[in-house]
């Protein structure tokens, strides 16, 4: 075989893009035996916790429990082929799941085929490099949404930790149903999930405290430590199995006074195309009718689930100083759903819970993914049968301790510290998604925008007096920010007598449009009919050339601010203090 010549620039260049495609060409080459036990260690630690909340979420997203586990493979392996996070683990989350509740109306049929889209969606963004749009989502919009979706799920889960059924799915009727219901509750589930709940918190926090192992300590002191270590990060599992041996043992005893999660297919899921038309009674919905059905869902659960799994591969990275393709995890988010919705799967993101398990576990590459899908298909195999003995207390104590630590209280006091502005578009967004979720994200991001565009049109600018007017834009000017800009050089120059000089100090002035250019030759006029002097400074060279382009009467330039002042005879100005406002506050 021909071996590549490092040389060749030719060659090069192509390897490095199969490399850029294929990031497990990077690490593969290096791979060790060291590598492969960390590996093992994470994709089995993974692999315990990820069946649990597999069948968990699949009853937030309102379908039965075996489309959890048909959704918790297939990004596995995927991105260990395409993934450029050592940590990231792809699989149902609870907000996702959440998404397909409100969109797939708990059928299957709409919710394999929102993958497909999505996936299709998200693959398009990647080949066309659109992952900038995520930038237009602001973070207290996304708080507003992550903190709102783990109130909703939690409290949806309180029906079945008080075993409760027929409640309503939509938040506000289902508060009420649940408080005027709640002499109905079965006490069974009560007591079985309250005391999950206490194991589940419990264990976490243990976990949290633990002191890390050195090797100077007693051998006992550290296998003491690990064991704990191994049973907080498997609580999930071994919750799950401890409520199933009670129930199989009430079971057994001719009595069952809890609500268990019956029948689950056993099996692989057949490898078939995601349904394009679906039956309903003697009729036929269309591919057509489906995606109106479907509606912004086919927007909302693309970017929610981009943005989600790109801000977990990103935090994770800086953690462990090694850099993330945001692109390239379009491209694998993109690929895992349009491959998994030929296996029945519902879309599918980043996991943050799974994703810090991963990375406390000494994860190496993402070749521990291989283990953790291999874990999964195994318990499709061999394990549904056992499902059945599985309350659903239990697995609804399991999603609340999920989602729990996702609502944080301590954003509202950062945000009225840093900027308390932002706190509308978050309260907006955490308002609005017990309403319905689109609402909520597409009103956040609106605001947002229009707080974005404000700035924009109302400039802040830096004067400073007296004598000559100096005029300091603080960045670039667009269209919406002329009229406030002439409005301030009006009130403070041309409106007082006399009429004072000014100088248009453009230091910080990045960009420039047409509207701008044609204010700025109006302003030009307006100062020489008045007898003033308007003229500018320390313009950048690409805004200098758009400005001498447009050909201005009257238009004068020079390098800096002092020989601006030099040029209207005011040399010898004192240095006078600064005053900062926004452009729109500028009458005094």
């Amino acid at each position: 075989m021909a071996q590549r010549d490092p040389e060749a620039p030719g060659q090069c260049c192509s390897y490095n893009v199969v490399q850029r495609r294929l990031p497990v060409l990077r690490w593969l080459p290096q791979y060790s035996l060291q590598w492969l036990q960390l590996d093992l260690l994470a994709g089995v630690t993974v692999g315990l916790t990820v069946v649990p909340q597999a069948l968990a979420y699949a009853e937030v997203a309102g379908l039965p429990v075996q489309y959890g586990l048909y959704s918790s493979f297939v990004g596995c392996f995927i991105y260990c082929l395409l993934g450029t996070s050592k940590d990231v683990t792809l699989g149902p989350t609870a907000i996702m799941s959440l998404l397909v509740s409100s969109y797939a109306f708990h059928d299957p049929a709409y919710a394999i085929l929102l993958t497909f889209l999505s996936g299709c969606i998200q693959l398009a963004m990647g080949l066309l490099h659109l992952d900038f749009l995520l930038d237009f989502i602001s973070c207290p919009v996304i708080r507003g949404f992550t903190s709102a979706a783990s109130v909703t799920i939690s409290f949806n889960q309180v029906k079945n930790i008080l075993g409760l059924h027929n409640v309503p799915r939509q938040f506000f009727l289902q508060v009420y149903h649940t408080f005027q219901r709640i002499g109905e509750t079965r006490a069974g589930d009560a007591v079985l999930g309250m005391l999950c709940l206490a194991v589940l918190m419990g264990l976490r926090a243990m976990q949290g405290h633990l002191p890390r192992s050195h090797w100077v300590e007693p051998m006992s002191v550290r296998i003491s430590r690990g064991i704990i270590w191994a049973v907080a990060t498997a609580r999930n599992a071994l919750v799950v199995l401890f409520a199933s041996l009670v129930a199989y043992s009430f079971q057994v005893s001719g009595s069952q006074p809890f609500t268990l999660t019956g029948e689950t297919p056993q099996g692989l899921p057949p490898f078939q195309p995601p349904p394009f038309s679906k039956a309903e009674g003697n009729s036929t919905v269309s591919f057509s009718e489906m995606v109106q059905d479907l509606g912004a869902g086919l927007a909302v659960v693309p970017l929610i689930g981009l943005l989600e799994s790109i801000a977990i591969a990103k935090a994770f990275a800086s953690r462990n100083n090694y850099r993330v393709d945001a692109n390239q995890e379009l491209l694998a988010m993109g690929l895992t759903n349009l491959l998994g919705s030929f296996v029945s799967s519902y879309p599918v993101t980043g996991s943050f819970g799974r994703t810090a398990v991963n990375a406390q576990t000494g994860v190496c590459t993402p070749a521990g993914g291989l283990i953790t899908g291999t874990l999964v298909l195994l318990s499709l195999a061999y394990l549904t049968s056992l499902f059945y003995y599985i309350p659903k207390a239990a697995l609804a104590a399991v999603i609340i301790c999920a989602v729990a630590p996702v609502f944080d209280a301590r954003v509202f006091r950062t945000l009225w510290q840093v900027k308390r502005l932002d706190l509308v578009p978050l309260c907006v967004t955490f308002l609005l998604c017990f309403w319905e979720v689109q609402y909520g994200i597409v009103a956040g991001i609106l605001v947002s925008g229009v707080l974005l565009l404000y700035t924009i049109a109302r400039p802040r600018i830096t004067l400073s007096e007296p004598g000559v007017l100096v005029v300091q834009p603080e960045s670039g000017l667009h269209f919406p920010a002329v009229e406030s800009l002439r409005d301030a050089v009006h009130k403070r120059a041309l409106a007082v007598s006399p009429p004072r000089c000014v100088v248009l100090d453009c230091t910080h002035l990045s960009s420039m449009d047409y509207t701008v250019v044609v204010g700025l030759a109006d302003l030009l006029q307006e100062f020489r009919n008045r007898g003033v002097t308007l003229t500018f400074s320390g313009l950048q060279g690409h805004v200098l050339q758009v400005l001498l382009a447009a050909n201005l009467e009257g238009f004068q330039h020079f390098p800096s601010l002092e020989e601006a002042k030099k040029s209207l005879g005011a040399e010898q100005l004192p240095n006078a203090s600064e005053n900062v406002l926004p452009a729109s506050g500028l009458i005094q």
